[in-house]
């Protein structure tokens, strides 16, 4: 059974500090350390639990400003799960396409303006590109390739003024959900033990 938007209408109740400003990605087959070692991170202490790294990450910001960001990478399944609170490596091009090499990577973002951004790579090629919030503009190498997921999830595809943007963030994590096959909870979010760094997006 296909997740939906309201599958995750838990995530700005239960977790409003992260929900306010977050960048999710999902990484196949790549080890939290190994993954963190591919980014370039520089090793920080680790975190438990979405709260933990929330307050770290902002840490992070009042320290290094935007030079460095701070990621925090736990195993899910057969992923690997990287979250980041007021960060953008997720959806940043020159770090993500080669951590796609020979695997999957799906990831979305929304910040503090309610910019937001949903991008799915396999192997270096850019499949699927998309603000959620404006859903019916799509890039990448096959951007109609999930269209009947995303209506199914609860994305609005329609690009006229009655257009509707209810739960479109809420919506990302339901189509991430159909991509990987990984379903994130409240519970694991809540407690995941993050191995943690600091990356530089530039």
């Amino acid at each position: 059974m296909t997740a939906t938007a309201e599958d995750y209408l838990w995530f700005p109740t239960q977790f409003p500090e992260l929900a306010e400003a977050y960048c999710l990605t999902l990484v196949r087959g790549v080890p939290p350390g190994t993954l963190l070692t591919r980014l370039a991170a520089e090793p920080a202490e680790p975190a438990t639990g979405a709260a933990d790294l929330v307050e770290r990450s902002y840490d992070a910001w009042d320290t290094y400003d935007s030079d460095r960001l701070l990621v925090g990478a736990t195993a899910l399944g057969d992923w690997t799960l990287v979250a980041e609170a007021n960060g953008y490596v997720g959806i940043t091009e020159a770090l993500i396409r080669p951590l796609s090499a020979g695997t999957t990577v799906v990831s979305h973002f929304r910040n503090i303006n309610a910019v937001d951004h949903f991008t799915w790579w396999e192997d270096g090629d850019l499949r699927l590109d998309f603000e959620p919030l404006f859903a019916h503009q799509r890039s990448g190498s096959t951007p109609d390739a999930l269209v009947d997921a995303m209506r199914a999830v609860g994305f609005d595809l329609d690009d006229g003024p009655d257009r509707d943007f209810a739960h479109h963030t809420e919506a990302a994590f339901a189509l991430a959900e159909h991509l990987t096959a990984t379903p994130l909870t409240p519970a694991h979010l809540a407690a995941a033990p993050f191995t943690c760094g600091l990356v530089s997006p530039r």
